[in-house]
């Protein structure tokens, strides 16, 4: 085969299949496309897959029967339209628009009845082959305006809760391949339209995003009755679904590729104005006119309840009552809710429903707390759908006044005392009496006993509560008399219903005064309780005698003066006694830091010898006071340590007692001494100087501590103001005091320490663990540290006025004596150490001799000589015995 022939065939394979490919596509929307007279229309054309330039040139033509054509428009030739439709391109009811190089659009601004038929959209060749379609066809069919829409509201004015019905009829002529949809939509005021449903096309139901939710509770419903009829119920309409309703019609095709929907006509009609009436306004609550009755009468009280709709409204009642003055929050006397079942009350309030409206209140048997305010709050509620409520409206009617009447109980109370007291410590009776007791019925009597000391006439009386009887005949007793009471010293009893007694077994001398007794009328509420109805007291009865006063005298001497601070205060207290029958007495020391001024409790002496401290709280100086019983009547307080802050007047308050039969302290009498006043100059503080050692025995080698503590009396000087030279000695064991001992160790008051050291073998450290104390550690202790130990110190104070230090007396502290258990040690040292050394040189030569020995007889032993190899060992002789 020629090499030339078998390339060409796959050339012209090649470019076949390029021309396949790129071979021209015109395209137009797939026909029919229905529109209605009058509307704008537009047909879209588009050329792809082409050779040439990129903007290409289109023409468009209406075919005509017999294969003729009709020029419509050119996009590059204005010689191409047809005379018959000249004019209307000149006015540009047809017209052409370019959307790119490769598209354009036939445009009818109105579209006629005439223009129905097939529409051809052509594009001359620009290709360089021949090949594809050059041009597309598509319908246009072209329909009359037919659809019409009447819509109406039959009831617009409706009441809360209630249904509204919204009507609209939508007609037209048919056409083949239309379908119509409806929409219902509200404004409210200004703003747009919102959809609230829509039906159709093809029988589809779309509902608003604001009415979602009321459509899944059932508040929207369709009613369709055919003949192009389509209604919508807007089931429990509320305050907010009051506007401006309209109805929209739309005619609708599918077409296109998609066979998508599409929007050909659309209508909207206004359908007029809903009013919603709100439950709250036509909501009216009202009860009947006001009441007054007697105890034990029946209270009949109606709620009258009015709105409209009433019968689709469910209730909520509520009766309140507030005192009569209307002061005070209104209480709930019985509470129905909306399903009719109690929520709240008592069997003894009866509620009904008479009919829709009358809500009827039944309280038997009325007592005086029954008076009050009465009111009726109603609550309405309506439906929400999917058995959900909401709260319509609330009101509270105009209260009633209810007024209960009661013939209250009447009695008399007389109080006598047929025992009375001579002496102290006689029983005293009284007996309290009601008479002319009438209307108590089921009610009971109470008591209460109450006491007041005889005061003069312009001073008012202070009572005090012995003890009362309540309606139960329980005993309650008052706080003063609740001991006496339950030691049954005072006793309450009741003879007869209205006779009650006191009795006093030992009346002592601050029980004369004047006594009352207050009665009580107590009746029964309808709660099972009891309601106090009356109160009458008695007229005050006296209890008096002349007994034989006692008298006190308390008289305080100085026994020490404590003319500096630091030094002791001392005083005694003289008591004397008359008229007192074996009397114990308490003694509590005072002090008051101006005459005449606010007294402090410093600490007290029980008669029983019980010694308590009372507003001396000072941790550091608990010890520093004392009281103690020095004679028969005598008694003695001191002070150590006088302070500054000490200086003022001390006195004695002394308290008489004397016993009962029950063998108790009974407050008899009280009175005070005279006062010692602690006067001294304030010279600055007093240092005090004292030694402490943790250990006075101790073992050779061992370290031992020793403290020198500082401590101030009077005045303490701040921190900084205070400084001190410490010097520790040494006082041997053996030493001979020649009034020149070296100090051991010392540290200035710059804290600089210095070792002297008397006893060189002796090692010490001395340290500063804070501002007051000083510590020296003896280390290492042997023979020599043996001996007494003591330090001395001299204060220096910081003036803060100058700024110089002024140097004190120097202090000197007790010894303290240091003992270093060393006896045994000394007693066995030299023979132990003779010893241990004598061993070791025993041992050594003895281990030399071994030697010498061993070296000696081995070396001289013919047992041990070596022989020649070849020599033969000598035979033994025969030995005959005989």
């Amino acid at each position: 085969m020629d090499k030339r022939t078998g390339l060409f065939q796959p050339c012209v394979l090649c470019l076949a299949l390029v021309m396949v490919c790129e071979s021209r596509v015109v395209k137009v929307p797939v026909g029919p496309l229905l529109h209605v007279e009058g509307q704008a229309v537009s047909i879209r054309c588009d050329v792809s897959e082409y050779d040439g330039p990129r903007d290409q040139e289109f023409e468009w033509s209406m075919l005509l029967a017999g294969d003729q054509q009709r020029h419509l428009i050119s996009t590059f030739d204005s010689t191409y339209t047809d005379p018959s439709v000249r004019d209307r391109v000149n006015n540009a009811d047809i017209s052409y628009s370019k959307l790119g190089d490769a598209a354009v659009e036939l445009k009818f601004k109105k579209v006629r009845a005439t223009d129905s038929g097939v529409y051809r959209c052509s594009t001359p060749s620009t290709d360089s082959v021949f090949s594809g379609n050059y041009n597309a066809d598509v319908e246009l069919k072209v329909i009359g305006d037919s659809l019409k829409v009447a819509p109406a509201i039959p009831k617009p004015t409706v009441s809360e809760g209630e249904s509204v019905e919204l009507h609209c009829n939508a007609t037209r002529g048919f056409t083949e391949h239309t379908f119509l949809s409806v929409t219902w939509s509200i404004r409210k005021g200004k703003n747009p339209l919102v959809e609230i449903l829509t039906f159709g096309p093809d029988d589809k139901i779309v509902v608003g995003s604001n009415y979602v939710q009321r459509n899944s509770d059932n508040g929207l419903q369709l009613d369709l009755r055919g003949g192009g009829f389509y209604g919508l119920v807007l089931k429990g309409v509320q305050p907010t679904d009051q506007g401006e309703y309209a109805c929209t019609a739309r005619e609708w095709v599918r077409q296109g590729e998609g066979r998508n929907w599409q929007k050909i006509l659309e209508r909207t009609e206004e359908m007029g104005k809903v009013v919603v009436t709100p439950t709250a306004q036509s909501l009216v609550v009202a009860v009947e006119k006001n009441a007054t009755l007697n105890v034990e009468d029946t209270l009949n009280l109606t709620c009258k309840v009015s709105a409209n709709s009433l019968p689709s409204l469910s209730m909520e009642v509520m009766w309140l009552v507030r005192s009569v003055d209307g002061s005070g929050s209104p209480r709930v006397l019985i509470h129905i809710g909306r399903d009719g079942l109690l929520q709240n009350g008592s069997e003894a309030v009866g509620v009904s429903r008479v009919n829709a409206g009358n809500f009827r209140l039944l309280l038997h048997k009325v007592e005086l707390s029954d008076s009050g305010l009465y009111s009726c709050l109603v609550k309405a509620w309506l439906p929400q759908g999917n058995g959900r409520w909401y709260q319509a409206a609330e009101k509270t009617s105009d209260p009633v006044q209810v007024l209960v009447t009661h013939l209250e109980p009447q009695f008399k109370v007389t109080l006598e005392a047929p025992l009375t007291p001579q002496f102290t410590s006689d029983p005293t009776e009284l007996r309290c009496q009601v008479t002319d007791l009438l209307h108590l019925q089921a009610g009971h009597l109470g008591v209460s006993w109450s006491f007041s000391i005889n005061t003069p006439g312009d001073v008012s009386e202070k009572k005090s509560t012995i003890a009362s009887l309540n309606e139960h005949g329980a005993l309650i007793t008052g706080s003063e008399y609740q001991r006496r009471l339950e030691r049954g010293e005072i006793v309450l009893t009741r003879r007869e219903p209205n006779i009650f007694n006191l009795r006093v077994l030992q009346t002592r001398d601050t029980d004369m005064g004047s006594y009352f007794c207050n009665v009580t009328a107590w009746t029964p509420t309808r709660q099972g309780g009891w309601e106090k109805a009356k109160d009458v007291q008695s007229t005050p009865v006296t209890v008096q005698w002349s007994p034989n006063m006692p008298v006190l005298h308390v008289v305080a001497h100085r026994v020490r003066e404590a003319s500096t601070g630091g030094s002791t205060f001392e005083m005694s207290c003289q008591v004397t006694g008359q008229s007192l029958q074996s009397p114990g007495y308490s003694v509590l020391i005072l002090f008051e830091e101006t005459l005449g001024g606010k007294s402090r409790k410093v600490l007290s002496l029980s008669p029983d010898s019980v010694l308590q401290l009372e507003e001396w709280s000072e941790p550091s100086r608990i010890d520093s006071v004392v009281l103690e019983k020095t004679g028969q009547l005598e008694y003695r307080f001191r002070l150590y340590g006088a302070l500054v802050s000490d200086r003022g007047f001390y006195y004695c308050y002394v308290t008489a007692w004397t016993r009962d039969k029950s063998q108790d302290w009974i407050k008899a009498i009280s009175a005070e001494s005279n006062k010692i006043e602690i006067a001294f100059a304030d010279t600055g503080p007093v240092f005090n100087i004292s030694i402490h050692s943790d250990a006075n025995k101790v073992l050779p080698g061992e370290t031992v501590k020793m403290k020198c503590i500082m401590s101030t009396l009077a005045t303490t000087p701040n921190t900084g103001d205070v400084a001190f030279d410490i010097r520790w000695f040494q006082r041997p064991q053996r030493a001979v005091d020649n009034g020149g001992i070296t100090p051991l160790i010392s540290m200035d008051r710059w804290g600089v320490v210095k070792k002297t050291g008397s006893n060189d073998s002796t090692q010490c450290s001395l340290e500063r663990t804070n501002w007051q104390t000083f510590v020296l550690s003896v280390h290492k202790t042997q023979h020599g540290d043996v001996g007494e130990y003591y330090c001395t110190a001299t204060p220096w104070l910081l003036s803060p006025a100058t700024g110089a230090w002024t140097k004190g007396q120097d202090l000197t502290s007790a010894p303290v004596f240091l003992s270093v258990n060393i006896e045994l040690w000394e007693s066995l040292k030299m023979p132990l150490g003779y010893g241990v050394v004598a061993a070791v040189i025993a041992g050594f030569l003895s281990v030399l001799l071994g030697l010498a020995v061993a070296h000696c007889c081995f070396s001289r032993n013919p047992m041990h000589t070596p022989r020649p190899r070849n020599q033969k060992l000598p035979k033994l002789m025969d030995l005959d015995m005989d």
